[in-house]
């Protein structure tokens, strides 16, 4: 790829996405030392109370009287499953609804509809719960087959465990992908929580997304989708043989609202055939910062693109990475460089548009 061609790409994408909105306060870049992160993270998402002209008017109405619904497999909650619980959730819902999850596994398929915002799955840190479900592709199509789909604006999970406990797939099986969770609403923040899976362990499919101090486990394209997400000290593992794809994001077009950005995040797993990431599209966005990459990352680091077009429509971006998988001497042609200025706009909140949004995890 020319870098010509390149440096005009890179000016398409910031014109288009560095407005005065994303700027201001969401402006502050994560630091590039790892220690500085939490205070970071208190500096750019401070509490409630501090925020009252800087957030959404319908998210600081919904956060003024939360409502609180216990879910206990033990018959000591105010319902056993957690179905149950979001069925009890009005439709249009105004209000902040945190569901409290007891310890244990819990057997269900969710679906959070598109009309019940504001609702947080929450479980106890040191006794965190279980979804789990066994949905395939076959069975439900792709996208349906996820243990947990949210589709509603303004969603929060923190302290939760999501598996798909289908079995891997063998490459022979038609429709054996399986997910363990499809995000399709805007606004959406992810704290502490686990991702087991597969091929296709998540779908981050559309909107924002802020997830925090998560594990994600997947074989091929286990990060897929049209999301606009950042994801922050959060780690990517992983599992299985033969050819590995954590990243397949579908962007379609140069001047497109998406793209992921991982930040002091770690890339781990076995043997060296791991690519960060695939052309599925023809315009995926990704960016790693500031990642340790183990030596499972392919020397060449992204998949060689199907169509040779595509060299010049991807934007793959990696920027003071570290680890024996960071060596960029054999990185395929089309890995984008970038400079200081572009890694604080892929390292700060205003990737997500998130000062307006995104709130610390609650402590009750």
């Amino acid at each position: 790829m020319g870098y010509n061609y390149v440096s005009l790409i890179v000016i398409a994408l910031l014109v288009v996405v560095t407005s005065p909105v994303v700027f201001g306060n969401d402006a502050s870049p994560i630091p590039e030392n790892k220690f500085g992160i939490e205070q970071w993270f208190k500096t750019n998402v401070p509490s409630l109370a501090s925020r009252k002209g800087t957030l959404d008017q319908a998210l600081l109405i919904a956060e003024t009287a939360p409502r609180v619904i216990k879910v206990k497999k033990n018959g000591r909650g105010h319902f056993k499953t957690i179905t149950e619980a979001i069925k009890s959730v009005r439709e249009g819902n105004t209000r902040r609804v945190i569901i409290k999850i007891g310890p244990g596994v819990y057997k269900e398929k969710i679906t959070i509809d598109r009309n019940k915002p504001f609702i947080t799955l929450y479980g106890h840190p040191n006794a965190m719960p279980v979804l789990t479900y066994d949905g395939t592709a076959l069975q439900y199509g792709t996208v349906d087959s996820a243990t947990l789909i949210v589709m509603s604006d303004y969603f929060m999970a923190v302290n939760i465990i999501v598996k798909n406990s289908a079995p891997m797939p063998d490459g022979k099986m038609k429709g054996a992908q399986a997910l363990s969770m499809r995000i399709s609403g805007n606004k959406a923040a992810f704290y502490n929580c686990k991702f087991y899976g597969y091929q296709d362990t998540i779908c981050d499919d559309a909107g924002n997304h802020f997830f925090k101090d998560c594990y994600i486990e997947g074989t091929f394209d286990f990060i897929f989708g049209s999301g606009r997400s950042l994801y922050l000290s959060t780690q990517l593992h992983v599992v299985g043989d033969g050819i590995r794809v954590i990243t397949a994001h579908a962007g379609k077009a140069t001047v497109e609202n998406s793209g992921y950005t991982f930040v002091h995040c770690t890339v781990t797993g076995t043997g060296t055939g791991i690519y960060l990431g695939r052309a599925w599209m023809s315009y995926p966005k990704v960016v790693y910062a500031y990642t340790d990459m183990s030596s499972v990352v392919n020397p060449s680091g992204w998949q060689e693109n199907r169509e040779t077009g595509q060299d010049k429509t991807v934007f793959y971006g990696e920027y003071k990475c570290t680890g024996t998988g960071s060596h960029k001497e054999k990185r395929v042609k089309f890995t984008q460089d970038i400079d200081d200025t572009e890694a604080k706009f892929f390292t700060s909140l205003g990737y997500i548009k998130g000062s307006s949004w995104v709130l610390p995890p609650p402590t009750r």
